[in-house]
């Protein structure tokens, strides 16, 4: 196991607010990085802006501002949103960062200097919302984008292009070679047979016709092409080709770090072809693996900004928490795979799992341990129910299973695994029949369920903890765990907790009224 990781979720771009399916991508990312911390390792976890381009320039006119004003009132609300949601990144970057500006610089000119990148003229079709170029095979009759499927318009003009050709057969064996690369494996396939095998042509890296981008030092009338300036990030923020660069060659450069680059689906293209061509013309190691989630949708179809059918997750985590919000993103739509965005299942999942599974059974466990056994959570002496050995074995193989399935970046699969030791042991409550137990004198009987369901909440909620910021805490203070006993290789064996002191509190979580609830949602998908 290597010792670090390095992660990366796309940077925004700030020509509107974040919605809901931002806050999916960001969040999936963060509990990567916090199950990674837990386990031990050393983690750097990069998010930021995208903050140059035609469109932020256009958008910032509208608005009767310069560029930089638009994108630092914007960018704001993007940095409100993260510390609403707890995420733990180590940095955010932008791109108007008088670092990153300086890296991209000293890129362009340094793949100038090898011959990778000359000057020619451009013609294509350009979408503006997209910031994309694209072939007119590509654009069909139509002439409309294949992202986004809105108009483009035909532009011509002077360019840098960057000499795709040299690299495509090294990273096609990389593909190859590597299985677990690109993130599901279809979207590989996607990239090989829409992109390559067609014939891919070479990436125009400048602009004469936008201002509002990184200068060329060359050749001042151009701005690097938004999209290479965008790519760059991970690695500006790191330090690269700057004096303190003792970052890069920690979380790049090492041979014992992981790097993992999350990002969608619209914007696989680049990550996957372009930027392992950029980084192999540079010298330098690839990433790990490039995760391609899925899209969060609406029914009306991908969620979108400029289509106004989003979903903004501030009034959510108001009224319903931080963890509430969280656990439905991580466990609603299988990480990698496209999902919906409903009111009826975010109210589903928020009573079903949080409020009847976890927060009943912590309930129930702290009320029997303060009514049958004084308040203490008696000593574990092994298996003495017939229902014991179950589920002490579920519960060890609980945790082995949820971490395979975290070290593959399987985060829904290892929340859906955590969860079936909570749902195992309010079925072990009905089985052992405590309060029967209680009424029988069968006191060894009684002391051993109480036991297990402490332990069995314990696993539970050091489970969950990458997900779930608040609930752990709270379950962790009513069951009296201390600070010593919350760490996850104790769960190698079973029956951590006993002697511990019981407290009883709030419901962690309070029952929701569906159809108020889901009517409030969808008053916020107006």
């Amino acid at each position: 196991m290597k010792k670090r990781f390095y992660i990366t979720t796309p940077i925004y771009y700030p020509s509107a607010k974040l919605h809901i399916g931002h806050a999916y991508c960001t969040t999936l990312s963060d509990i990567l990085a916090r199950y990674n911390r837990m386990i031990g390792k050393e983690v750097y976890f990069l998010t930021g802006s995208d903050e140059h381009g035609q469109k932020i320039a256009e958008n910032a006119a509208k608005a009767g501002k310069t560029p930089q004003q638009f994108v630092d009132d914007i960018v704001k609300t993007f940095k409100d949103l993260w510390e609403k949601l707890e995420i733990t990144n180590d940095d955010f970057i932008r791109t108007t960062d008088l670092k990153h500006v300086a890296t991209v610089q000293k890129i362009f000119t340094k793949l100038l200097a090898q011959g990778d990148i000359y000057l020619g003229s451009y013609e294509g079709w350009y979408c503006t919302p997209c910031e994309s170029f694209w072939t007119t095979t590509q654009v069909g009759e139509a002439k409309l984008c294949p992202d986004c499927n809105r108009s483009v318009q035909l532009a011509s003009e002077e360019s840098y292009f960057f000499k795709t050709d040299k690299y495509v057969e090294g990273l096609l064996k990389k593909y190859e070679d590597t299985p677990n690369f690109i993130t599901p494996e279809s979207r590989k396939n996607e990239m090989v047979n829409t992109f390559i095998k067609p014939g891919l042509s070479e990436l125009a890296v400048s602009r004469t016709s936008i201002d509002w981008g990184v200068p060329v030092k060359e050749n001042t009338r151009h701005t690097v092409y938004v999209w290479v300036d965008a790519l760059i990030n991970y690695i500006s923020a790191l330090g690269y080709l700057s004096e303190d660069d003792e970052l890069f060659h920690k979380f790049w450069q090492s041979d014992d770090v992981e790097i993992v680059q999350v990002l969608g689906a619209d914007i696989t293209r680049f990550h996957t072809i372009y930027w392992p061509m950029i980084l192999k013309a540079l010298g330098l190691r690839q990433a790990d693996r490039y995760f391609v989630h899925g899209l969060l949708m609406m029914k009306d179809g991908k969620m979108s900004k400029s289509k106004g059918n989003v979903v903004d997750p501030l009034p959510l985590i108001d009224r319903y928490g931080v963890d509430a919000v969280r656990y439905y993103l991580a466990r609603e739509v299988v990480f990698g795979s496209d999902g919906q965005f409903t009111p009826e299942q975010f109210v589903e999942r928020f009573n079903v799992d949080l409020v009847n599974d976890l927060g009943n059974l912590l309930n129930r466990t702290v009320s029997m341990i303060e009514k049958y056994c004084d308040g203490v959570i008696p000593l574990y002496k092994g298996q003495v129910t017939e229902f014991d050995k179950e589920i002490e074995d579920l519960a060890l193989q609980v945790v082995k299973e949820y971490r395979g399935y975290f070290d593959d970046l399987k985060v829904t699969e290892a929340i859906t695994t955590a969860f079936k030791i909570i749902s195992a042991s309010n079925k072990y409550i009905d089985n052992t029949r405590p309060w029967e137990l209680n009424a029988n004198g069968k006191k060894e009987e009684l002391d051993s369920v109480m036991n297990h369901l402490a332990n069995n909440l314990f696993v539970g909620a050091m489970l969950l903890q990458p997900v779930l910021v608040n609930a752990p805490k709270e379950l962790f203070k009513q069951l009296g765990v201390t600070k010593e006993k919350q760490n996850i290789n104790l769960l190698s064996k079973y029956g951590v907790l006993g002697g511990e002191k019981v407290s009883k509190g709030n419901p962690l979580f309070p029952r929701l009224k569906v159809n108020d609830e889901v009517e409030y949602i969808k008053n916020l998908m107006k």
